[in-house]
């Protein structure tokens, strides 16, 4: 399972965990003191900000292009230790000044990292034991085809349809890096749609036909549990699934996403 869809709303599985953890640290946190509830909740926020800014910083050339996708935290850009850092020391010393919350911050904070890093680690479990799916799909021609015909390179796996604002918007920033790229493989599957639904959208975005597969009946993203689009995958040469992102994608978010390649394995 890769997102969940709740009527208009679809969240991917780590945005649902570090929820989960916040609302764990914020109850733990009213339990031992009601008025460090919203502490807690202050601490979160720092630590999204912190993070936020850490990846805008670290990919600056990229937003100057285009500098309302800074504060577009749908993208999903974050350096988490960062934030983690500066949220933890501002607790810390929070606690110092104030005595009287000290019992309560520490619960809470502990709890929601515990839940936090509980949630992670099963996510990349499971990420570990999911591989690239096996469900039939077709080419152009109509003709049947499998992903698995892919394995022996690096793979980004794109779920969209042109019906999906987000996926038309990111298309350009997939193209970009598929250009960068040479040594990664990008698939385009389209979602629901036939070759002639999509031709003239193709066409104008640049892409590669034969880069490009149909899952009519949507039997690939049910097998890998996304429940909306855009979504896209990335595969190791064994097939094996390392990463994954829910939504619109800038060029910053898919440049650091594409790093997972260059990682020895």
């Amino acid at each position: 399972m890769l997102s969940v869809s709740l009527g208009p709303l679809a969240l991917s599985v780590p945005h649902l965990v570090l929820l989960a953890a916040v609302a764990a640290a914020m109850g733990v946190a009213w339990r031992c003191s009601p008025a460090v509830e919203a502490t807690v909740f202050w601490l979160f926020t720092l630590a999204v900000a912190v993070a936020r800014l850490g990846f805008v910083l670290q990919y600056w050339p990229q937003y100057t292009a285009a500098p309302w996708q800074m504060v577009d935290l749908r993208d999903g850009g974050f350096i988490a230790w960062a934030g983690l850092s500066v949220a933890l020391a501002v607790a810390l010393w929070r606690g110092w000044r104030k005595p009287a919350e000290r019992r309560a911050l520490r619960w809470g904070v502990t709890t929601g990292l515990a839940v936090w890093l509980a949630g992670t680690g099963l996510i990349q479990w499971q990420q570990q034991n999911a591989d690239v799916p096996t469900q039939p799909v077709a080419d152009t021609q109509g003709m049947p085809v499998s992903l698995t015909q892919y394995l022996g390179q690096p793979l980004v796996v794109n779920l969209w349809a042109t019906w999906c604002p987000p996926c038309r918007r990111e298309m350009p920033a997939l193209v970009a890096a598929q250009k960068a790229r040479p040594d990664v493989r990008f698939v385009y599957l389209n979602q629901g749609e036939t070759p002639g639904t999509t031709a003239s959208f193709l066409g104008a975005a640049g892409v590669n036909p034969a880069d490009v597969l149909y899952d009519v009946q949507g039997r690939v993203a049910r097998q890998v549990g996304a429940m909306a689009y855009p979504t896209t995958l990335f595969y190791g040469r064994d097939g094996r699934l390392l990463g994954n992102h829910l939504g619109e994608l800038s060029p910053a978010t898919l440049e650091h996403a594409l790093k997972v390649f260059d990682q020895p394995n």
